[in-house]
């Protein structure tokens, strides 16, 4: 088992990453601070790994609440976020129970950001069971629901006490939603640590293959990358922005095209293509470098072109983006290949310009999509 700390100011967590941590009732233990224990997950994942988790917590004398959710992005939203205060209170719930999210990055977000407003705050644990959500979203105590105007500008920050990146449910995961999890962990290549990008390119057929050990590699050093980076941003005030590298242009990929339809790691590799060419127009990385991080991509699955929204309207959604200051659009881009800034000075024609180089003159690229299963 690799284990890696996320070291903060007033507390630290661990993230473990391994086969079988869901069965392993003694790293849950001393995170849990009574016997009242809530486990949120979706119709996708509860029939693979619910049983397996509430066996572990039974060892425990626990009798977890099971809170099972309709699985896709298009449901992480008031409406759903609902149900979990619903069961939490009709179970009574106090502030001390631990709520575990079992699942995807939906999951994850919707579970702590319920955790984050239940009682004022609850602790909770990550159980990933994607590799977008052991590699990003589940490090680092983001949490959210989605706006119709908007990708995850509901929420609050909420660290959980503890990660369990379970390396054995990558397995079920459909590869599509694998490839997905590829996106996050190539941008943390192209952000920070050119040689990781190196390693990706030579070992990409391995990792989609789902070798153990590769997965277990790729995973750690994402999740390493993501933990220095939180211990020394939290709330993003400055550093911890360089993770949204292809975000603002992903996320108005998601809502432009209905959550769901496509997978937040497909909007994220084609708007990091968008993101690299903005990049270039800056006279900061060359053609070659773009052709080098589109070639990746490719090889992981992934698209490197966004759907036909409209250059217009794809400016339209990114000024409802968080990353917004003083009413400028900020874009996380790249001075050279591991080496990321935030930066205001793309003038707006660079920024349709990038756009409708990236995008096809029709069609709306993948389709289909939700909380993946594994």
């Amino acid at each position: 088992m690799r284990t890696l700390t996320v070291s903060l100011a007033e507390r630290g967590y661990p993230i473990h990453i391994a086969r079988d941590l869901l069965a392993d009732a003694d790293l849950l233990a001393p995170h849990l601070e009574n016997d009242s224990v809530a486990v949120v997950t979706n119709t996708t994942v509860a029939p693979l790994y619910l049983a397996r988790l509430r066996e572990t917590l039974r060892t425990l004398g626990i009798r977890p609440l099971e809170i099972i959710l309709p699985d896709g992005e298009q449901y992480k939203n008031w409406q759903t976020l609902q149900r979990i205060f619903d069961a939490l209170l009709e179970a009574r719930c106090e502030r001390k129970s631990t709520l575990i999210a079992l699942g995807g990055g939906v999951i994850g977000d919707m579970g702590g950001f319920a955790a984050a407003c239940y009682q004022r705050g609850m602790p909770f644990i990550q159980a990933p069971t994607t590799l977008l959500a052991q590699v990003d979203s589940s490090v680092g105590g983001k949490t959210a629901i989605n706006h119709p105007l908007g990708k995850n500008m509901i929420g609050a920050f909420h660290q959980p006490r503890l990660v369990l990146a379970d390396i054995g449910t990558l397995h079920s995961l459909p590869e599509r939603e694998l490839s997905a999890g590829l996106a996050e962990v190539i941008k943390y290549g192209l952000i920070r640590d050119a040689d990781f990008l190196a390693w990706l390119e030579t070992h990409m057929d391995g990792l989609r293959a789902r070798d153990e050990a590769l997965l277990a590699e790729a995973i750690h050093r994402s999740c390493a990358h993501k933990a220095a980076i939180v211990a020394t941003d939290e709330r993003e005030h400055g550093a911890r922005a360089l993770l949204n590298l292809g975000h603002t242009f992903g996320h108005a990929i998601e809502a432009g095209a209905g959550y769901g339809v496509w997978l937040h790691g497909e909007g994220v590799a084609a708007g990091t293509m968008m993101a690299a060419r903005l990049s270039a127009a800056q006279g900061w990385i060359t053609a070659a470098e773009i052709k080098r991080v589109e070639r990746l991509f490719t090889a992981a699955g992934l698209p490197t072109r966004g759907p036909a929204l409209g250059a217009r309207r794809y400016l339209d959604l990114m000024r409802h983006d968080k990353k917004i200051e003083n009413g400028r659009l900020r874009f996380v881009l790249l001075k050279a290949i591991g080496q990321a800034i935030v930066s205001d000075t793309p003038t707006e024609p660079e920024i349709l310009a990038a756009i409708k180089t990236s995008c096809p003159a029709d069609g709306d690229g993948p389709s289909g999509g939700g909380d993946p299963a594994g």
